[in-house]
């Protein structure tokens, strides 16, 4: 922790209070929490049932492993988990692999949402610790995930960081599918792959492709004590604004599409 200038994160408990207090310190009403690594689940869960009116849980998932059928209903069966994220770049396997579709099939039977990460894909810490990050780009790409989403409409799909360099293809993804949404999160600096563009210009497009109504706002805040990435909220919001965004519509970005995917269980 010292290495990587983190706090500790204490108990499970601990860190849930910690992140109300952020989010409550920073007048956000609720967030997605994401166990990022095996057997952190439980404790992503632990923290929605402590303040379930205030955290949505995901985990990711390794379909490449093997049963997955069996292995997504030990973890959804209580409810308390309502996202499955893939990470193909990092596992290994085609977004239109046969166990990818029992991946979307549980979620269509389970009526959870897929989170899938396409694009470059960088893990902070291993950056950090000078890890190699021997992950298949070739492997995240938007297009191959259409190809299965659109065999399941119900199916919520989100697509983080407007894919993560592959801006085009996500569009086309979209497009094609109207189950699949894009998350805006983290400071997008995919996008130096293309010169000249600017985030004003990738919100213009997204809101002409996606529509006001699949586009979620996200930060991708980790650890503390940065805790709740504020400046990148500040960034958005002012890009809505400049680009001339409705009211209406920067409510639904910033909130309102989210709570609608994932409306407060009682």
């Amino acid at each position: 922790m010292h290495q990587l200038g983190w706090d500790d994160p204490g108990t499970a408990d601990n860190l849930a209070d910690r992140w109300v207090a952020e989010l409550d310190t920073r007048q956000v009403a609720r967030a997605a929490l994401i166990a990022s690594i095996p057997g952190d689940e439980e404790s992503v869960a632990q923290a929605v049932r402590r303040h379930s009116s205030r955290f949505v849980g995901f985990f990711m998932f390794n379909p490449a492993a093997g049963e997955v059928s069996s292995r997504l209903a030990r973890t959804l069966n209580d409810g308390t988990l309502r996202g499955i994220c893939l990470f193909p770049a990092m596992h290994g396997y085609r977004l239109d692999d046969e166990r990818v579709k029992e991946v979307f099939a549980v979620a269509a039977e389970r009526r959870r949402a897929v989170f899938v990460h396409c694009g470059v894909l960088t893990v902070g810490v291993r950056k950090k610790l000078g890890l190699p990050s021997p992950f298949d780009l070739r492997f995240g790409d938007p297009l191959a995930l259409a190809a299965v989403a659109s065999r399941f409409p119900g199916v919520p799909v989100i697509i983080p960081h407007f894919g993560a360099g592959m801006l085009r293809e996500a569009l086309m993804a979209v497009e094609q599918c109207s189950n699949i949404h894009l998350d805006t999160s983290s400071s997008n600096s995919w996008m130096k792959y293309y010169p000249g563009l600017t985030i004003d210009q990738v919100f213009r497009q997204a809101i002409a492709v996606a529509g006001p109504d699949r586009i979620l706002f996200g930060t991708d805040s980790s650890f503390f004590p940065r805790g709740w990435q504020h400046p990148v909220y500040d960034v958005q919001d002012a890009v809505l604004r400049t680009i001339g965004v409705s009211l209406d519509d920067r409510e639904k970005i910033l909130s309102g599409n989210f709570d609608r995917l994932f409306p407060v269980e009682d």
